[in-house]
């Protein structure tokens, strides 16, 4: 199965609180870049979809919906926001492999979450480094529990 981990789009430097700063119009247009970027990925199937609830994450999710495949499931997550602790995400991803046997998963978050959550996910990797709108896709043998990075893409400028 493929686990596709996301980095929200560019946000505004400020707002209210650190979980209301919105996408700038660029983050829009990176987060629809990478959108069709990851459609090609895809096959046609979306299994789920899991978004951090802060309003940058929340809006490159809305960016990218009309251009990948209908989820099967999308939800807000509340453990992965900037402050999630990459060990208990990855146990839940696993657990919700296991449970539900998704094909794939497209998981939209923060740094330094989603670099953290990479390298526990994937024996031996030093936490890689995410650009806005960047996406690492990590092969998962549920059988085994092994998994290979695959690829890792950030938007063009």
């Amino acid at each position: 199965m493929q686990i596709y981990i996301m980095r929200h789009g560019e946000a505004e430097n400020f707002a209210a609180s650190d979980a209301e700063r919105p996408l700038t119009a660029r983050g829009i247009a990176q987060s629809q870049q990478m959108a069709t970027l990851l459609a090609s990925h895809l096959k046609g199937e979306l299994d789920q979809v899991w978004v951090s609830p802060y309003l940058r994450a929340q809006q490159t999710w809305h960016a990218m919906v009309d251009i990948l495949p209908t989820a099967t499931q999308v939800g807000s997550v509340e453990d992965i926001t900037p402050y999630g602790d990459a060990e208990t995400v990855a146990e839940y991803i696993k657990a919700t492999i296991e449970t539900e046997q998704p094909q794939s998963l497209l998981l939209i978050s923060h740094l330094p979450l989603v670099g953290y959550l990479t390298a526990e996910l994937v024996a031996g990797l030093q936490p890689p480094m995410f650009l806005t709108s960047a996406i690492a896709a990590i092969d998962y043998d549920p059988q085994s529990g092994q998994s290979k990075l695959l690829w890792q893409h950030q938007p063009h400028k």
